[in-house]
């Protein structure tokens, strides 16, 4: 019969808690609505407002500490489980389990699945739910101890006697912890086979420590309160309420725990305002302030991991919006102070600028306001450019900034609030700021140049308008200053804000790095090309005009660029130097040497291939031109189409003209007949360097040079060959003839070192870029490009584009496509300009030649011959 009634109960044990529990919610919105009858919402709030900020801060520590001893159930968990944790992230995620339950719920399905959560990494679902159900026995052993004591004080020192009637409760409550206790020591089972004793004595001091803790506060804020009555008397009553909570099975004991209080409060001569006031309390301190910690810490746990799913985007685009937030608020603000200080009459009656006011920073004088705001744009600009050294510095500036607004009274509350955000972005902004070095590039050197030189003009139009003696019609009256004495003091500002960007500039700047300072190694330079072989750029290195930057693997040299650095652009002159195996991580370590230098690579004269991998990396690009190659191999002034070329070689050959190879070093009287040449050659202009050779005897003492000589001897033209190094593939560099050279020259000496190096074994001459050749033709071209195609087109008046790919067109076999490629979001129009001034040298003479004399005279000698023909 009793077994029969078991399995019915066991049936409906569902029914049956849900009966019971609607019935303890009935008695609990019953209770709840006569307290709150009974109880104003002032009575709650004047209970409140007699405490100080100081009780509040202790209340607030003391239910932090009163929770503490939670952490216990996790540390003693980790040791049923496998793998190491942390002490801090035990803490944390226990911290996160205990707040949540103790709100939500003591232990159950959330605990479980918290701490499944938190510690599964190392174990399995199977493993923690086992811990976890070891641990859920003894989270009420305190309670149970705590009933005890309640017992003793009631029957053995008569404290608390209006509770006496409880018994029943407290010793329901208290006969949980022996029959735990013999249960857990009894049972043989391999469920407690790794339950110590000293597991078991440390989970039963760990509640024991939770609930007396819960207690102790909960009579702290009973003092705090200085209510009229025995605090230790309240403990009894804590316990019974406690037990009803845990009977009730609702989470955090939530109404049946407040009633029950409420209730035995009143029996101590405690009225409902003061009961409500302290539950309210208790409820705030204990479990609302550290459940808000909680989440905090789950938040950033569950942010970690999703970071981590997402290979940490998430945290980077969060990073990336607060530095960019962080740089526009001090570019704004800076901005804003200043028109505050030059033409405060006129910015004052602006709508716009009166709404933006309230978040915008404040000094006391006009000479403040502008030092402080070219200190922001200044350093806006290092935080922008991600340089490191600018974090401390604008720390300090913001700063002092923030505590000079708020110290002000009447300021607005959503502006401290902002400035707490900008100061908060800037701290999580920080690893952001990584860079060592910093340069201007020319855009923003336009930006703040413009605020700081458009300001002076500004200021000091205004003060001679003012002051000048003379009355400006057009100038209204709120744009003039007021005195003298405040003009002077604006310009001395002024002076005071340069001197300031300056030194910030010098300071970011600093230090410089040592790779953009190595001194030229030509020995190094020739070492690599003899070990891994050149390219149609290598024999530049020599020209001295350009930096080295060598990639090393085991310390030995594997790949070299050629640069020179423009403002912000580290410009590479053609293709890498060297082993090209170990193309990937040179290009990864020079972009990030460059990074961390705070300079932007450009790569001028590239390959369709090298191209496409730079585009990956970051990089866009556009034509600008093709470079010809002559088929040595095929190579012959046989057919229609060299009946120009042979007539010219044959008259040359009979008019007595001969082609010979100088060994370097040149003799003094060999360079000097040279030097004349190139004199002679050029005139009044200047050379161009960077991507194409100028007359220097370091660099002519690098290669052979074919001389052209006329009957009696005399060098008449001259042009220097570029070794590669790989004995495939050569070309010239300098091609210089003198006024007296007869017209054709250059192709008498083109058609004898095509034969000469085809005989040495070579199979492929270089001529050279046909600058813009073939760019932008297609109507679905880059915009840049077809505006090149533009200049190419109708361009001959100052270098004929056309005309050098026609020439070279007579002899070459292929044309190979040549790019420049920048990073992404640079500007062309400066990347241009910054190439042109790094090939063009500066000038000794008054202009640069832009089209070489003798192809002047072939173009003549075309014209020439159609009209003739």
């Amino acid at each position: 019969m009793g077994k029969r009634l078991w399995v019915r109960i066991q049936k409906h044990m569902t029914l049956i808690k849900g009966l019971f529990m609607f019935s303890v919610l009935l008695f609990i919105i019953r209770e709840v609505g006569r307290v709150a009858h009974e109880v104003s919402g002032q009575q709650v709030r004047t209970v409140l407002a007699s405490l100080s900020w100081g009780t509040l801060g202790m209340l607030l520590v003391g239910g932090f500490v009163a929770v503490l001893p939670m952490m216990i159930y996790d540390f003693t968990i980790v040791e049923f489980l496998p793998g190491k944790f942390s002490r801090g992230y035990i803490m944390r995620s226990g911290w996160v389990t205990n707040t949540f339950t103790n709100l939500m719920g003591m232990g159950g399905l959330l605990g479980a699945s918290l701490r499944a959560n938190f510690y599964a990494r190392s174990a399995t679902k199977k493993q923690v739910v086992y811990a976890i159900s070891k641990i859920a026995l003894f989270l009420l052993a305190g309670l149970s101890l705590s009933c005890w004591v309640a017992l003793l004080l009631l029957f053995g020192f008569d404290i608390g006697q209006p509770y006496q009637g409880y018994w029943v409760w407290l010793l329901g409550g208290g006969l949980y912890f022996p029959g735990l206790f013999l249960f857990t020591r009894l049972n043989d089972s391999a469920f407690f086979k790794d339950l110590t004793w000293k597991r078991e004595a440390r989970l039963i001091v760990g509640s024991s420590l939770e609930w007396g803790g819960c207690a102790l506060f909960f009579l702290l804020i009973g003092w705090a309160l200085r209510l009229p009555l025995n605090l230790a008397a309240v403990f009894p009553m804590f316990v019974v309420a406690s037990v009803a909570g845990v009977v009730s099975m609702i989470p955090g004991g939530l109404g049946s725990f407040d009633v029950f209080m409420i209730l035995g409060l009143g029996m101590l001569g405690v009225s409902r305002a003061d009961a409500a006031g302290w539950l309210l309390l208790y409820r705030l301190f204990y479990y609302l302030f550290p459940f808000g910690v909680g989440v905090g810490l789950f938040c950033h746990d569950a942010g970690r991991r999703l970071n981590h799913f997402l290979n940490g985007l998430p945290v980077a685009a969060l990073r990336r919006g607060a530095h960019l937030f962080v740089t526009t608020f001090m570019y704004f603000s800076g901005v804003m102070m200043l028109l505050y200080a030059t033409i405060p009459d006129v910015v004052l009656t602006n709508h716009l600028y009166i709404r933006l006011v309230p978040y915008m920073f404040y000094f006391l004088d006009q000479v403040s306001n502008i030092i402080v705001a070219f200190l922001l744009i200044g350093l806006a600009r290092g935080i922008g450019a991600r340089v490191k050294r600018a974090f401390w510095p604008t720390l300090v500036v913001l700063a002092i900034a923030i505590g000079n607004t708020l110290w002000r009274e009447n300021f607005p509350g959503g502006l401290a609030v902002l400035l707490g955000v900008v100061l908060a972005c800037l701290l999580f902004a920080r690893p952001e700021l990584y860079r060592e070095g910093f340069h201007y590039s020319w855009g923003g050197l336009l930006i703040d140049g413009s605020i700081y030189v458009g300001t002076f003009l500004l200021y000091t139009v205004l003060g001679l308008s003012t002051f000048g003696g003379h009355h400006r019609p057009w100038l209204p009256q709120s744009w003039l200053l007021p005195s003298t004495q405040v003009w002077l003091n604006g310009l001395g500002g002024l002076l005071v804000a340069l001197l300031i960007l300056v030194g910030i500039y010098r300071y970011l700047a600093h230090p410089h790095q040592d790779w953009l300072q190595q001194p030229f190694d030509a020995e190094r330079v020739r070492a690599l090309i003899r070990t891994f072989g050149g390219n149609e750029v290598s024999h530049l290195a020599f020209l001295r005009d350009k930096r080295l930057y060598f990639y090393q693997e085991a310390g030995a040299d594997q790949l070299l660029l050629l640069f020179q650095q423009r403002a912000d652009k580290l410009l590479v002159m053609g293709e890498p130097i060297g082993n090209q195996e170990k193309l990937a991580p040179a290009l990864k370590q020079f972009m990030q040497d460059a990074d961390l230098a705070g300079l932007r690579p450009v790569f001028y004269e590239i390959s369709e291939a090298l191209t496409l991998r730079l585009h990956e990396m970051g990089f866009d690009f556009i034509k600008v031109g093709e470079e010809g190659h002559v088929n040595l191999t095929q190579f012959n002034l046989a057919g229609r189409a060299h009946k120009g070329e042979r007539a010219l070689i044959n008259k040359f050959r009979r008019e007595g003209y001969t082609c010979e190879i100088q060994q370097p070093p040149l003799s003094d009287q060999d360079f000097a007949a040279l030097q004349a040449i190139s004199d002679s050659w050029l005139g009044d202009q200047t050379e161009k360097g960077f991507s194409m050779g100028f007359f220097d005897r370091h660099y002519l003492d690098e290669a052979p040079i074919a001389v052209m000589k006329d009957a009696a001897g005399r060098v008449v033209a001259f042009a220097n060959l570029m070794p590669t190094g790989d004995r495939k593939m050569t070309s010239i560099d300098l091609m210089r003839e003198d006024h007296a050279a007869p017209s054709g020259i250059m192709d008498g000496l083109f058609v004898y070192l095509f034969e000469l190096c085809r005989d040495q074994g070579y199979t492929g001459f270089n001529l050279g870029m046909a600058p813009l050749a073939n760019v932008g033709v297609s109507h679905f071209s880059f915009i840049e490009e077809r505006a090149a195609h533009l200049i190419y087109q109708y361009g001959s008046s100052v270098y004929s584009f056309q005309g050098l790919r026609a020439y070279k067109e007579k002899y070459v076999t292929t044309w190979q496509p040549k790019y420049l490629a920048y990073r992404r979001r640079a500007s062309l129009i400066f990347t241009m300009l910054q190439l042109m001034l790094v090939i063009n040298r500066p000038a000794k003479g008054p202009k640069t030649r832009l089209v070489p004399r003798w192809l002047d005279r072939w173009l003549a000698d075309e014209i020439n011959w159609q009209n003739h023909h």
